[in-house]
Formats: C-alpha cells, structure tokens, sequence
C-alpha cells in the first residue's frame, strides 16, 4: 500500500506516511488516493486545495475552523521547510473536545495530516520561507469562518515559540470556550 496510516491520540486525526520512490533524477510520491484513504477509513471528498508561504520562522496561522453547515476537513502537507501542526477537537458533546494533538510535519519525510470536521487547526512554522499545501473537503465561506485564540490558556498548546507572527485576525480569536459551545452556530463571531 502506497501509504502508513496512524491514529494519533485523538484517534480521529491521522497521519499519514507516502511510499516515497527515490532514485538519481529525485522521487515520485502518490499524495492522495481516494481508494487508499477510504479503506482507512477517510471518506472526504476534497473540493478546495490551498497554498501558503510563510516567510518567517516562527509564523503562526489559526487556530481556524468553519462553522456546520460549511465545516471542513483538511489533508495537510509541506512542500518546503517544516510546521508544528495543530489539531483541536471543538465537537460539542465529544469526550475530547478542547483536548488537541500535533505532529512535526516537513517537506523531508513528506508526511501529512488528516484533520476531520470538528476540529479547528493552526500551525507554527520552524523554518523560514515554508510552504504548505492542504485540501479541504469543502470551499472557503467568509460567513462561515470562525477561530480560536492560539494562545488560550484552557487548551494550553506546546507552541514551539513564545511570540509568533501573527495575522491581525489571528490575534483576536475568541477562547476555546466559545468555539465548543458553539461550533455549528452560523452566526459570526
């Protein structure tokens, strides 16, 4: 099987590992395959793929999540550089919620992560100029959008830096709290 499936501890995120194919001229990976992520048990249907460059290390994006009936869910992986990922669980009634998870993801071992609906994502990157591609199983809806704070005290995320670069929108999320109680909520924060 082109690829290494692994449930993290909050075994609804997964990260995956491509068969990577390595020869003189570079490699050849297979980056998605509807069959393979099905038998896993990954059944989204991905209709928006995103590109994002950060200049800086040490640049924070998040934590961003789009409201029922809009929510998303992401197949995330760098093709430059290396991010801390971050997955939290915000499904109102879930025994995890407010509980996250993380992996170390780079453009060397090219693995990605999975990230279902119902949970608001973010990263921090460790290398300057880094990318990241990530499909979304649905399109972007500015009425949808919602956050939460990076730095909220009642998830207590191991951010790899102190001060990050910040978006002036990132900056101003709600808490964790409110993204809990409400994540199907339509209305905008």
């Amino acid at each position: 099987m082109p690829f290494e499936f692994t449930r993290l501890e909050i075994p609804e995120v997964v990260l995956i590992s491509p068969r990577v194919f390595e020869d003189s001229r570079g490699f050849f990976m297979e980056t998605y395959k509807h069959t393979d992520f099905a038998g896993a048990g990954i059944n989204d249907r991905f209709l928006q793929d995103n590109h994002s460059r950060s200049f800086e290390k040490g640049t924070l994006r998040g934590l961003h999540y789009q409201a029922e009936p809009r929510s998303q869910a992401k197949l995330i992986r760098v093709v430059r550089g290396s991010i801390f990922d971050v997955a939290v669980d915000i499904r109102p009634g879930s025994p995890a919620c407010g509980r996250w998870v993380s992996a170390v993801l780079t453009d060397r071992g090219k693995e990605m992560l999975y990230i279902p609906r119902g949970f608001a994502h973010g990263f921090c990157t460790l290398e300057e100029d880094t990318e990241v591609i990530y499909k979304c199983s649905d399109v972007y809806s500015p009425e949808h959008e919602r956050g939460i704070i990076w730095d909220d005290a009642a998830m207590s995320i191991e951010w790899p830096v102190e001060d990050p670069t910040l978006s002036e929108r990132d900056s101003c999320w709600p808490g964790l709290e409110e993204a809990c109680a409400g994540a199907g909520r339509e209305t905008r924060p």
